[in-house]
């Protein structure tokens, strides 16, 4: 499963503000490593720097000093919307003078085509092909001239997922949607205001945190001082892979720390799935907290039996064939010194595909254990997501085609286990109605096409460029 964007927003006179975004993005990286952007405000005008790579490879010393300003958004992608290309890197910027506007975007708009054709046909132009873009053109042609009242229409009229963070030259915004998918928080440092996808970046710059923003909300900052505006909401729909792999285990939401909540989850796992075994290992680094709460719970001794290669990132040079043979091995290593004749319990966050699971077990096996019992954090995952998260189609879930049993057998396990939802939820231990889990049941917040297309703008704007037949 591929992880959802990044996004953080600051207002602080009295700091370096392209240095702040930077390091708080370096925190965020997990959420997406495809691209990294900050977009920064000094009063009269916007700055922008944007490539494609990690955190560490776009910026440097040079590109930080020349975003001047007092406030600033930023932006790490992996692509749900749009395909991975330079033009659809974030923040977006449209509009000009008094009128530009930056959006930097997490989650997924699912009315984006209509919007878009819509705009197009009030004469806005694409020069990307990501909703984040629909998104602020369609704030920019908002009736109303006080930007929050423009956002607030924007709001009314898309359907999906998204926490953005926004700047003008003059103010900064932070805004979540109707059903709070995605997290995002508000800060406080050196007198100014911070947003951020999650907690751990308030950590990693020094900022305070305050409170998430609520379902609904827009948040505005500017030298005038911090406002607060919320429409009335209904069901929220708080995406549940958050906690179970997304966010940073030492990240907080809705007031639970993420790292005890995993242990909990692995806890849950062992009761309702015990086996008898050696040796209890996590796949590394989203499982460790589970593996731990497994262990403790069963009492079976915890080790390292995999070690994870934490500087593979992502890399645009195809592998060759030798390379590409080894599979799992350029990811993880099996140390065959400790799993030698073991019975091992193995935990892990999901199965979604079910490609890399195999190539896993196989490694083990070949190192020496004697059995390999897979235990799964999240319970079988049968339908998409629609809303920021580039999971799969249905015919590609594994859990949609096939029984328990028969992932078993695909996977080489020796026995499958997955947690339940009621076991997962009481482990998080926050009320059910308050999350999305869509992926287990297929009960979708709003309604949804079943399969949907994340390239469907580039098609839209390959169409419009071919002659008619």
């Amino acid at each position: 499963m591929h992880e959802s964007c990044g996004v953080f927003g600051v207002y602080a006179p009295n700091e370096d503000v392209a240095r702040l975004t930077f390091f708080a993005l370096f925190a965020l990286q997990h959420r997406g490593q495809e691209s990294a952007g900050i977009v920064t405000a000094d009063g009269r005008k916007l700055n922008m720097y944007a490539r494609m790579g990690l955190v560490s490879q776009v910026f440097s010393e040079e590109s930080l000093t020349d975003l001047v300003g007092n406030m600033a958004i930023g932006h790490n992608r992996y692509s749900t919307r749009g395909s991975n290309r330079e033009c659809n890197v974030q923040p977006i910027m449209v509009g000009k003078g008094a009128n530009a506007i930056a959006v930097a975007h997490n989650g997924n708009i699912i009315n984006a085509e209509y919007l878009h054709q819509e705009l197009t046909d009030q004469g806005y132009t694409f020069q990307s092909s990501t909703d984040t873009e629909v998104i602020a053109n369609l704030i920019l042609s908002a009736p109303g001239k006080e930007w929050v009242d423009r956002i607030r229409y924007a709001m009314r009229r898309l359907q999906g997922a998204y926490s953005l963070t926004l700047l003008t030259r003059d103010s900064l915004f932070g805004v979540r949607d109707y059903f709070g998918v995605r997290p995002l928080s508000l800060g406080t440092i050196d007198g100014g205001w911070v947003f951020a996808s999650e907690t751990c970046a308030l950590d990693h710059i020094g900022a305070a945190f305050v409170r998430e923003l609520e379902p609904g909300e827009i948040i505005s900052i500017s030298k005038d001082g911090i406002e607060y505006h919320r429409d009335e909401t209904g069901r929220r729909a708080l995406c549940i892979f958050e906690f179970i792999y997304f966010a940073r285990p030492d990240s907080v939401i809705n007031g639970k720390l993420l790292s005890p909540v995993r242990q909990a989850m692995g806890a849950e796992l062992a009761k309702e799935h015990p086996v008898d075994a050696d040796l209890v290992i996590g796949v590394p680094d989203s499982a460790t907290s589970a593996a731990m709460g497994y262990s403790r719970e069963s009492g079976i001794p915890i080790g390292e039996g995999l070690i994870k290669n934490r500087y593979v990132g992502r890399t645009f040079i195809e592998p060759d064939q030798r390379i590409r043979d080894l599979g799992v091995k350029l990811k993880f290593n099996p140390m065959p010194q400790i799993l030698e004749g073991k019975r091992l319990v193995v935990v892990d966050d999901s199965i979604v595909r079910g490609t890399t699971t195999p190539s896993v077990i196989r490694e083990l096996k070949r190192a020496g254990a004697r059995e390999v019992h897979m235990r799964i954090c999240a319970p079988p995952i049968r339908y998409p997501c629609f809303f920021g998260v580039d999971m799969a189609t249905r015919g590609e879930l594994i859990a949609a085609q096939k029984t328990i049993p028969e992932i078993r057998d695909f996977i080489g396990a020796d026995s499958l286990g997955y947690l339940s939802i009621d076991g997962l939820i009481k482990a998080v231990a926050l009320p059910k109605d308050i999350f999305c889990l869509a992926c287990f049941t297929g009960d979708y917040p709003i309604p949804v096409q079943l399969e949907m297309d994340k390239l469907a703008l580039e098609t839209l704007a390959a169409s419009r460029q071919s002659p008619l037949t």
